[in-house]
């Protein structure tokens, strides 16, 4: 393994070094910058416990932020990373340290105003991406014993998006997109079914999964199969059902740009009439 070597320590727990294949990089790490000198050579059991930035505007835009974090703050969430990659055992895009890190020391100097931080996509994130909700609910726990302040529960929320981006490479703009489109399509059905549908209920969260695995579907143009005869059926038995999936499609192609296949109607209008035949 070649080795790094000290070029600058920022902090304790950050500093720029020199690699022979990666040339200049950012390592971040607890404690990898305490008592390091210049040209200091890091040996390999310290290198495998930390994160290398590799990307050069990831770098500079990382560097910049750390003046404006404690050193206590910067520790516990790069302990947080560390959680995340443990529990999630994949290669994080390098991303997260800008985005993550960026967003807990804003929340938190938020809360510590006494400003709160509201998430109004926090159910359909829970249902959409449980195993990263579920390792984000660690990570708030774990930084509300660390450290005196309380993260509300719309914090798992946006963590779990962080997670999620970080393990596909998607960005997190996008993913808030998609939050915002099912939030719609949600209120769309519960406008026209006239009733607020019951957020812990399985159906519900059955709606939600499936309306993610649409827009999944949408995006990478994978076809379903059209059963005709079921679709002219459903047609003809449940055209409230039938005619809602259509106006929740043509909703999808507006906000995604890209056509949706018919058959995609058909699994619909089944998950939308397993939910009036509830309500009635």
């Amino acid at each position: 393994m070649e080795a790094f070597k000290v070029k600058k320590v920022l902090n304790n727990n950050v500093l720029i070094a020199t690699h022979p294949r990666y040339e200049e990089t950012v390592l971040i790490g607890k404690g990898i910058g305490f008592n390091r000198k210049k040209d200091e050579v890091i040996p390999q059991e310290s290198a495998e416990k930390m994160f290398v930035l590799k990307n050069e505007k990831e770098q500079q835009q990382y560097i910049k932020m750390i003046p404006f974090i404690d050193n206590d703050t910067l520790e516990i969430i790069i302990s947080a990373i560390e959680m995340i990659r443990n529990r999630t055992d994949s290669q994080l895009n390098e991303h997260i340290h800008v985005a993550l890190t960026d967003h807990i020391a804003f929340t938190i100097s938020r809360i510590r105003k006494g400003l709160a931080v509201k998430n109004p996509f926090v159910s359909e994130t829970k249902i959409m991406y449980p195993r990263e909700y579920e390792i984000a609910h660690e990570v708030v726990d774990y930084i509300n014993e660390a450290i005196d302040v309380y993260l509300p529960e719309g914090e798992v929320g946006f963590i779990a998006l962080h997670i999620h981006s970080a393990v596909t490479d998607k960005q997190i703009s996008e993913l808030s997109q998609y939050s915002h489109l099912i939030k719609v399509l949600i209120e769309t059905v519960e406008n026209e079914f006239k009733t607020k549908l019951d957020k812990d209920s399985t159906n519900y969260m059955r709606l939600v999964r499936h309306l993610r695995y649409t827009i999944d579907r949408v995006l990478t143009g994978e076809k379903v199969d059209e059963p005709e005869k079921l679709s002219f059926f459903l047609q003809q038995e449940y055209p409230q059902c039938y005619n809602l999936s259509w106006k929740l499609i043509k909703i999808m192609q507006q906000t995604l740009k890209k056509p949706v296949y018919n058959a995609e109607a058909v699994y619909l209008t089944m998950h939308l009439q397993r939910i009036q035949s509830k309500l009635e």
